[in-house]
């Protein structure tokens, strides 16, 4: 349940602050108690500039762009407070290669917005797009779209049916060295293919007989060339494997980095003996003919990687691989964690007996706990698990962004305040794609970057902020903190106990949620003992002093 915003609604009801309609943007509900104490990292689309927020909502750094760029897509903030960001000219008509997630540079920048450096790729051969993974070498990997002639394609063996744009942009990776701007490593997609449309033309094979290869002829795009679209990609440097993210087969790809540029040409070399064919797929084994629409376990995820986000920590899901998956039904998204198989003697991941790669099913499904519906987008968005637990989602196409405990408990909800290129004010009522968010990081506050750092609050991203309400939860937790009040059990049927620090005043009073007070006594400390039995079944608003609330439950 939304314990804040319903102790909002409560506390603006009973102290006369802004009513709870009119927040429409920015923080919407903070339990400061259950939240994981940090900065969020924004890069909102539509707008060039990257901000860090506190958690409420107050801006405290941003890196400011020339307005005449947009965000290609991703930033990251490393340890000594650099960002390495993403960004394309706010301009693309009449570019050559040009879709959704379209990129074009990427920047290192220091803490001052100090440009250090600046890589680009942009032109009618190959442009960057979605996303980069900065890796512990210091160099950064990257996705790039590379143009294939009609020709080039048919004589691959690409079914003539399947080219309406006539030509394809298959995906490469490259690793860039930002030190001497070289890039030191490359992957193609277009080396490991295999087709079973045209025995005359190269790549001809069983599909079924070579999960290893990319079919040609899989198509979820109308023939376009934005073929594959792949929107993520991370590193596991335990394993020196690159994890990519390719919505339109449904599915994410691990690749062997630990061969040569020849060897990831190949099909031979690296750690796993494979070159650059690929080590795992999951999520859809129709690609590689080993399975049909019921065997689908993706729809166009987002954000796929592996759950080490910033710092070590202990975590249920440290290890595993997390992804948004966004297209699971009509109006639903989940977030989705597996644990893929493997063999670190064979150093390969297990296919089962049916020839596909497990595992057969999900570690972790999370939905919305509320309404479902809230978490659906088709496209964007992301997932980073927190170290005390949490999980933060960001619901890419509503600029949504919410923490959820593992009792499934929101405990802080954001959204982008943005209109297109123009800020939102509260009280604005935004559409789907008003306030594209296409990630949305969580960084300790202990992170390394913040160490010496100005982190004060320095305004709003919204027009006519609701200043008072962060300050409300602050102010009401506090308010127990100081009186070291402690109410159980909670949930409660019959009786309720109520302890605070000795020798303190305290008014304490139980109301409903149309705002009656319906228990109420005065004391100086200790211990107080009160029936409820008369109360009925639901939530309820414990006060202390006319300023603190705290959340109770009768009857479940």
């Amino acid at each position: 349940m939304k314990q804040l915003y319903i102790l909002f609604l409560i506390t603006c009801t009973l102290l006369g602050n802004v009513q709870a309609q009119d927040k429409t943007v920015g923080l919407l509900n903070y339990d400061p108690a259950l939240a994981y104490d940090g900065y969020n990292l924004l890069y909102p689309h539509n707008q060039p500039n990257v901000y860090l927020l506190n958690n409420c909502g107050e801006v405290v750094h941003q890196w400011e762009d020339d307005p005449g760029f947009r965000p290609g897509n991703m930033v990251y903030l490393q340890e000594d407070g650099r960002i390495v960001k993403c960004k394309r000219p706010s301009t693309v008509a009449g570019n050559p290669i040009w879709a959704g997630g379209g990129g074009g540079t990427v920047e290192i920048r220091d803490w001052d917005n100090a440009l250090e450096w600046s890589f680009t790729i942009n032109d009618s051969l190959a442009r960057l797009h979605h996303d980069i993974a900065p890796m512990p070498n210091g160099n950064i990997l990257m996705i790039v779209w590379e143009l294939k002639t009609e020709a080039e394609a048919l004589q691959a063996g690409r079914d003539t049916a399947l080219l309406s744009e006539k030509k394809l942009w298959p995906d490469y990776i490259i690793e860039v060295n930002p030190s001497t701007d070289e890039i030191v490593w490359e992957w193609h997609a277009w080396d490991h293919l295999i087709q079973d449309y045209d025995p005359s033309k190269d790549n001809y094979g069983v599909v079924a007989d070579h999960p290893e290869l990319i079919n040609l002829n899989w198509d979820t795009n109308a023939g376009k060339a934005d073929w594959m679209h792949s929107n993520a990609i991370d590193y596991m440097p335990e394993r020196d494997q690159i994890i990519l993210s390719v919505p339109t087969f449904h599915e994410f790809w691990i690749i062997d980095h630990a061969t040569t540029t020849e060897e990831a040409a190949g099909h031979t070399g690296g750690f796993g003996g494979k070159g650059g064919d690929l080590l795992y797929r999951w999520g859809n084994p129709a690609t590689y003919d080993k399975g049909d629409s019921t065997d689908q376990k993706l729809f166009y995820p987002h954000d796929v990687h592996i759950v080490d986000d910033y710092i070590n920590f202990t975590h249920p899901q440290f290890g595993k691989i997390a992804l948004f998956n966004n297209r699971v039904e009509e109006n639903l998204s989940t977030v989705n964690v597996l644990n893929p198989p493997f063999d670190m003697y064979d150093w390969a991941y297990s296919l089962e007996a049916d020839g596909t790669f497990g595992p057969s099913s999900f570690d972790l499904t999370i939905k919305h706990p509320e309404e479902p519906s809230r978490m659906h987008s088709t496209g964007l968005s992301s997932i980073q698990f927190l170290p005390n637990g949490n999980s933060l989602i960001c619901v890419g196409r509503w600029g949504y962004t919410f923490e959820l405990t593992p009792a499934n408990e929101i405990v802080w909800e954001y959204v982008t305040p943005q209109i297109k290129q123009l800020p939102a004010a509260q009280g604005d009522t935004l559409a789907m794609n008003d306030n594209l968010t296409f990630r949305v990081s969580r960084i300790p506050s202990m992170y390394a970057a913040f160490a010496d750092k100005d982190l004060s609050a320095k305004g709003y991203l919204e027009l006519n902020p609701d200043s008072t309400y962060c300050g409300l939860v602050l102010s009401t937790s506090e308010a127990f903190e100081n009186f070291s009040i402690n109410v159980y059990p909670n949930p409660a049927n019959e009786a309720l106990v109520m302890e605070w620090k000795a020798g303190r005043y305290a008014d304490i009073e139980i109301i409903d949620l149309q705002g009656r007070v319906r228990k109420q006594f005065m004391g100086m400390g200790g211990r107080r003992y009160m029936s409820i039995a008369d109360l009925e079944k639901g939530m309820y608003i414990v006060r202390i002093n006319k300023v603190g609330v705290k959340k109770l439950i009768i009857g479940e």
